[in-house]
């Protein structure tokens, strides 16, 4: 069963405090995912594996590390997603990045897909799929089953916010998938909208309704 971890970290839980607030601007709050997004992503690759390399300084050679060549890849599943990628990608510029597009039906509540790019080596990739909110766990759950059939085999899920919900439902549905997320919240209300959450994570980061 995948492994889920909250980050405990006092600039995320800070950041994540003014992210939830509803008096936090547009640009504010973009601001501060993206620099959420680049904590977590520092937490997420803290297991990349590393080689050592030599190197001259200005003194002398130094024995150093370098990361192993592993290689990256995000998915932002669209559109809420998008506002995390930049943060990640100044941390790992050489990662590629797929899009999924999925939105949920407002009567089943079901993923339906209207968009899907990746990197042509997604298999060989290291690939972490990005949503700012894991409510239900349908769209992730649906987001990572597409991304598996395209030929993806390590996955990770990064996520904001999570509802208890959401949690069990991708590690049912993929047990192999570890999740990472800054909060985890108390339960979904009759809208499935995370409570107390931060509203639409989408709305809030391009000023829409």
């Amino acid at each position: 069963m995948s492994n889920v971890y909250v980050f405990d970290h006092p600039l995320i839980q800070h950041k994540v405090t003014y992210i939830r607030d509803k008096n936090t601007g547009t640009k504010e709050f973009r601001e501060l995912v993206d620099e959420v997004a680049a904590l977590m992503a520092y937490e997420i690759t803290r297991d990349m594996p590393l080689q050592e390399v030599t190197v001259e300084t200005p003194v002398s050679e130094a024995k150093c590390k370098v990361l192993a060549g592993k290689k990256l890849g995000l998915v932002p599943i669209l559109r809420a997603g998008l506002g995390m990628v930049d943060g990640i990608l100044r941390l790992i510029p050489a990662a590629k990045v797929g899009h999924i597009g999925l939105y949920r039906d407002p009567e089943t509540l079901e993923p339906v897909q209207y968009y899907a790019k990746m990197p042509s080596d997604i298999g060989e990739r290291e690939l972490i799929v990005i949503d700012p909110m894991l409510a239900t766990g349908g769209s992730a759950a649906e987001a990572i089953r597409r991304i598996k059939d395209m030929g993806a085999k390590n996955i990770k899920l990064m996520c904001l916010i999570a509802a208890p919900e959401g949690i069990e439902r991708v590690r049912q549905d993929h047990g192999d998938v570890d999740i990472y997320v800054a909060a985890v919240d108390e339960k979904l209300d009759e809208n499935s909208y995370i409570v107390p959450g931060l509203g639409d994570a989408g709305d809030r980061l391009y000023g829409t309704r």
